[in-house]
């Protein structure tokens, strides 16, 4: 038996681990499935006999490391601050290991040493990022096959709610984790070139700087940029490209009211409150509003964010009971946006037979032979339950493929990489149409 060793089993793993499972007779594999929880580990083993549910402090060195030497391949599914000591080790014990997590400056310095190795250290290959990699690197490879020249790109991926599970006033619940959508877009300014222009966004004007994007079949959507497009220009080989633009998808109306909070200051993470667990919600939204004369909570709120009561974004505030006197933080040492996330969790977390969906989006404009053309691609996946979701099956899939490929001798390239070579995208993605992942490719006349 070959030795898996998956560390993290959170909402993002079930489909990994189902379809791990579902070829270890044939591939011969035994998964040892680690976390802090054992018992939400053995909920996702579901007692097979070909996995093994250990609990796991991923900074107990002693166990981590004992675990580690025991696997012929890690997948980690932590979060991405935390893949750096497991990845020491395992170029220690010369394990090859597979992330869905972008490639930090710590993962990449260990380069060298996973080469002298002969080790595969694959990244960006879940969701976003990884299928928007593949899916965008197949495109410029084909456009570049045929001469192509490619001078614009925009590319878009959102984790949404399923039309027959909408029934928020925000058209949205949490896919993944909370906290990352809470805090979506701090950290530095949204940077991307637009024909030939440097553009910088910076986090307090983010939610104000939207694109409206329509998908076939779905309807209307806005977009915001994301924090660092840039990079993309060397990953991708489009150096010289006069827009390169990378974007989260929203359901429209969604970005405005966000930017509410952001104005306000309840996505700040900075600080503590103090007395937060003694908070009402009300109490809790008051601490944002001006100290002038105690006036009516709702219309002080309305007025400091431009809208009226008959507004039709006000029901997205009420809906979320920000002005309730009954409810309790009940957070100590909370910042503002723990709290924040706590509130929405109690009505954007998924119900048990809700749906989620995934969005990407990929535009490109060429030229070849003179002319100027445009391709479209999109991609729509709608997930089976709260448990199985699109989020889990569109990031944990490729994982989980290209781990298998990694162990069958498929992929042999040794280094820390991403999926963007032919001889791991293509494989890759005809896999994932089997599961219903697939493209819609529009070619038409570019339309700017």
């Amino acid at each position: 038996m070959r030795n898996i060793l998956i560390i993290g089993a959170g909402r993002s793993a079930s489909s990994l681990i189902q379809y791990l499972l579902q070829k270890s007779d044939s591939e011969q594999l035994h998964l040892t499935l680690a976390d802090l929880s054992v018992e939400l580990a053995r909920k996702k083993t579901n007692n097979h006999p070909n996995a093994t549910a250990i609990a796991l402090d991923i900074n107990n060195t002693e166990e981590r490391q004992a675990q580690i030497q025991k696997a012929d391949l890690v997948i980690s599914m932590l979060p991405a601050h935390m893949h750096i000591e497991v990845a020491q080790d395992c170029v220690a014990y010369k394990k090859h290991m597979v992330t869905a997590s972008y490639i930090s400056e710590a993962m990449q310095n260990l380069d060298e040493q996973v080469k002298a190795n002969g080790l595969v250290f694959m990244n960006e290959v879940g969701l976003d990022p990884g299928i928007d990699h593949m899916s965008a690197m197949k495109i410029i490879d084909e456009i570049r096959a045929q001469g192509g020249n490619i001078f614009s790109f925009e590319s878009y991926c959102g984790g949404l709610i399923a039309p027959e599970s909408d029934n928020n006033a925000w058209n949205y619940k949490f896919t993944w984790a909370p906290r990352n959508v809470v805090l979506a877009g701090q950290g530095g300014a949204a940077k991307f070139i637009h024909e030939g222009s440097y553009k910088y966004i910076p986090y307090q004007k983010l939610f104000t700087r939207t694109d409206a994007l329509e998908v076939a079949g779905y309807g209307s959507f806005e977009t915001y940029a994301n924090r660092d497009s840039l990079k993309y220009r060397s990953v991708y080989g489009l150096e010289n490209i006069q827009t390169l633009l990378r974007g989260t998808i929203r359901r429209a109306g969604y970005c405005q009211a966000w930017d509410a909070f952001v104005q306000l200051g309840m996505t700040d993470d900075t600080y503590t409150i103090d007395n937060s667990e003694h908070l009402s919600y009300r109490d809790y939204v008051r601490l944002f509003l001006p100290y002038t004369a105690p006036v009516n909570t709702e219309n002080q709120f309305c007025a400091q964010i431009g809208i009226t009561q008959n507004d039709v974004m006000w029901r997205k505030f009420t809906e979320l009971d920000l002005f309730s006197d009954d409810k309790k933080v009940a957070l100590k040492n909370a910042t503002p946006a723990q709290i924040l996330e706590k509130i929405l969790a109690e009505n954007w977390t998924l119900e048990p037979g809700d749906k989620d969906m995934i969005v990407m989006y990929h535009k490109f404009g060429y030229e070849l032979n003179g002319e100027k053309k445009q391709i479209d691609s999109q991609m729509v996946c709608i997930g089976q339950d709260q448990t199985y979701t699109a989020m889990a099956k569109t990031v944990g899939l490729p994982v989980a493929m290209a781990a298998l490929r990694i162990l069958n001798k498929q992929i042999t390239e040794p280094g820390v990489q991403l999926p963007i070579r032919s001889e791991v995208y293509t494989p890759l993605l005809a896999e994932l149409e089997e599961f219903g992942i697939h493209f819609t490719e529009t070619e038409k006349p570019y339309l700017g």
